[in-house]
C-alpha cells in the first residue's frame, strides 16, 4: 500500500536512523536513494533486508532524487521522509484511509517534532507586500495545511505524477514541496494535516552542514521569486507584486540588510525564460484562483 522514499545526501548519520525506524518499516516497500556519486551505499545497506537503494550517477538534489524515487515506487502511496527523521510509531500507516475518505486528497502532512520540541507541519501562505510568504500554522489542528511538507508526508502517487512530481527549477532545495502543493491546490486537490501522525524532524541538519548561510539565503529568496512568477495568475496580485518590486528590492537591501535578497532576485531573473514555460503549463486546466487558494488557510 506505501512505498517509503527516503533520499539522502553524504549523511551516513541516517543509517542509525534507519536502524530505529525500520521496525515501523512492516508491510511497506522501501526506497533508499543515494544522491552522493562519489560513495556508494551498497556494502552500508547490507544489513537491510528488502530495501531498493537508487544511486544517481550525478547529485540530482533533493527533487530530482524524490521523483526518480517515486517512479520507481510500486505502491498506491508514496511517504517521503528525510533522512534526518526518525519515526515514532506507524501511525503513518493509517493516513490512507484519508484518501479513501477524500477523493480529492493529494497529500496528508505530519506533526513533527522539533529540536526544542516545538510541533511544525501545519503551514500557511499569505500575500504580503506584493510577494507569497510561508509560515508555521498556530492552529495545529488536523485541517487544511498549505502544503505538504516534502521531509514527512504522505502522497498519492498517481496525483503526484500526474502533477509532474517536484521542479528541478527549485534545485538544490527549498519552496519545491511548497510549489508542488500549490499545483496540487490550483488543480482542485486538498491537502490535510493530521496531528495524530507524529515524528522527530531536526530540519535543515543536513543543508546546513554542507552550505553557507549566505547561500540558502540567496536560495531561498530566489525560489521565492521563482514561486510568484510560475504561479500567480491574479492579474491584481501580480500587478502589486510588480508595482512593489523596487520598493521590496531597496526594502529589503538597504533597510533589511539582506542584500542576498537582491542577489535571490537576479539569480531568479536567469530562470526567467523557463519559468515562463512552466507558468504556461500551471495555468493549463486551472480549476482554483489564487485568492481563493490563499483564503484557504488561517493562523
Amino acid at each position: 500500500m506505501i512505498s517509503i522514499i527516503i533520499p539522502t545526501y553524504m549523511n551516513k548519520q541516517f543509517l542509525s536512523n534507519t536502524r530505529m525506524n525500520i521496525k515501523f518499516f512492516s508491510g511497506c516497500e522501501v526506497i533508499i536513494v543515494n544522491d552522493n556519486p562519489k560513495e556508494s551505499l551498497k556494502n552500508d545497506l547490507k544489513e537491510f533486508k528488502n530495501i531498493r537503494l537508487l544511486e544517481n550517477n550525478s547529485n540530482l538534489g533533493f527533487a530530482q532524487s524524490i521523483n526518480k524515487g517515486v517512479r520507481m515506487a510500486t505502491k498506491k502511496y508514496v511517504m517521503l521522509i528525510n533522512d534526518d527523521v526518525l519515526l515514532l510509531d506507524d501511525s503513518f500507516k493509517k493516513a490512507t484511509y484519508l484518501f479513501e475518505k477524500y477523493p480529492l486528497l493529494f497529500a496528508v502532512s505530519f506533526a513533527q517534532k522539533e529540536k526544542d520540541n516545538s510541533i511544525v507541519g501545519k503551514n500557511i501562505l499569505y500575500w504580503k507586500r506584493g510577494l507569497i510568504f510561508h509560515a508555521k500554522a498556530k492552529n495545529l489542528k488536523f485541517g487544511y495545511s498549505a502544503w505538504a511538507e516534502g521531509g514527512a508526508c504522505l502522497i498519492d502517487k498517481n496525483k503526484f505524477l500526474q502533477l509532474g512530481g517536484f521542479d528541478p527549477i527549485y534545485a538544490p532545495f527549498y519552496w519545491e514541496d511548497i510549489d508542488l502543493s500549490y499545483q496540487a491546490w490550483i488543480k482542485g486537490f486538498k491537502i490535510l494535516f493530521d496531528p495524530k501522525i507524529l515524528v522527530e524532524h531536526h530540519h535543515e541538519s543536513t543543508i546546513g552542514k554542507y552550505f553557507s548561510r549566505k547561500f540558502i539565503q540567496t536560495i531561498a529568496f530566489r525560489n521565492q521569486f521563482i514561486f510568484v512568477w510560475k504561479n500567480i495568475s491574479d492579474l491584481n496580485l501580480l500587478l502589486k507584486h510588480f508595482l512593489l518590486l523596487f520598493y521590496n528590492l531597496l526594502y529589503y537591501s538597504i533597510v533589511k540588510r539582506q542584500s542576498n535578497f537582491l542577489r535571490g532576485f537576479f539569480q531568479a531573473v536567469k530562470d526567467l525564460p523557463a519559468i515562463i514555460t512552466r507558468r504556461k503549463l500551471t495555468n493549463k486546466d486551472r480549476k482554483e484562483r489564487d485568492k481563493k487558494i490563499l483564503a484557504s488557510f488561517s493562523l
